[in-house]
């Protein structure tokens, strides 16, 4: 029989968890996994799962591998959604959506499994994704040794290093380039771009169409608060507000290119747009170009990979990685 404590819930984030009072999380929602896939699929990419440090995992698909020889590939570093609070590298739904990636980019990619909030508040999940992206950077060393990867060591190139992610991963990726543009990637790596689709923002002071009140009753303000519990400022925090007063300066954009993903019908669709006119009134000297599809919803092609919006977004996100 539970105690009072027990039963007694704190916050809860429906349809996905409850945390209780004595700090007990109930998932209520568990992503579908999926394995990696080890021999080409007919997509003609191969995956597989790897321990990068005692608290971050990935997985990592190479393209065509049998006609690759020692040709090197474009290397994207992905980070996937879910409010820093659910899903996984190893979801059927991410798995999918990064072989398609991998197979239409002929791109490497590494797809990060950080650890999510509210067992590991943030910042646990920007630690973990500059963990995982040092690694990557890591094998653009000459001298080798057995604990490396060697899909990384033998068709990663360095040269055309990105990253990306969407919506919480979008974030993520944000912060990453941030921190590249003061701090060193191992072997002086260089990011070369950065995307950022459905990006995860949120702010006191409305945008566009967004509502004027009751929005800490939102989902998105809700998983905020559950993600960085205490966070100074809430949200107008650096972390989720790249517009606020205490962030830092859009031009240490530590990147040469990058491109914002919005969709019509995407709550989060205004701040999106207001990062890409951040980005250009900032006076940063990089490339950088919006796509916008019309009709469709947050990380709609994650989840309905099959229709024709879907795949213009795939070719778009493939042609971003393809170019130099």
């Amino acid at each position: 029989m539970l105690s009072d404590q027990e039963e007694e819930v704190t916050v809860e984030l429906l349809p996905f968890l409850r945390v209780r009072k004595d700090g007990t999380v109930e998932r209520l929602y568990n992503p579908t996994l999926s394995p990696p896939s080890p021999s080409a699929t007919t997509t003609g990419v191969c995956s597989k799962d790897t321990v990068i440090s005692p608290n971050v995992s990935a997985r990592i698909y190479l393209p065509n591998p049998a006609s690759l020889h020692s040709k090197k590939l474009p290397i994207l570093v992905y980070f996937h959604g879910g409010g820093f609070c659910i899903e996984s590298a190893f979801s059927t739904h991410c798995h999918r959506y990064i072989t398609t990636i991998a197979s239409l980019a002929n791109a490497l990619i590494v797809s990060v499994d950080y650890r999510l909030a509210p067992e590991n508040p943030l910042p646990a999940a920007y630690e973990d994704s500059w963990t995982a992206l040092q690694w990557v950077a890591s094998h653009a060393n000459k001298e080798h040794n057995k604990k490396d990867e060697p899909w990384l060591v033998q068709h990663a190139d360095f040269d055309r290093l990105y990253i990306g992610g969407d919506s919480a991963g979008a974030n993520i990726s944000h912060h990453m380039a941030m921190r590249a543009g003061i701090e060193d990637l191992h072997g002086r790596v260089k990011i070369l771009g950065v995307f950022l689709s459905h990006p995860y923002f949120l702010g006191s002071k409305p945008l566009g169409s967004e509502p004027i009140t009751g929005r800490e009753m939102s989902l998105l303000y809700k998983t905020w608060i559950i993600a960085y519990p205490g966070a100074p400022d809430g949200i107008d925090n650096p972390r989720i507000n790249p517009f606020a007063k205490t962030a830092a300066c859009l031009t240490g954009l530590g990147c040469r290119r990058l491109m914002i993903c919005v969709a019509s019908e995407d709550e989060l669709r205004d701040r999106g747009v207001r990062y890409y006119d951040a980005v250009k009134e900032s006076g940063w000297q990089g490339e950088i170009s919006l796509f916008e599809v019309q009709g469709e919803g947050h990380s709609f092609h994650i989840f309905n990979p099959e229709t024709k919006n879907a795949m213009e977004m795939f070719t778009r996100l493939a042609g971003f990685l393809q170019e130099c």
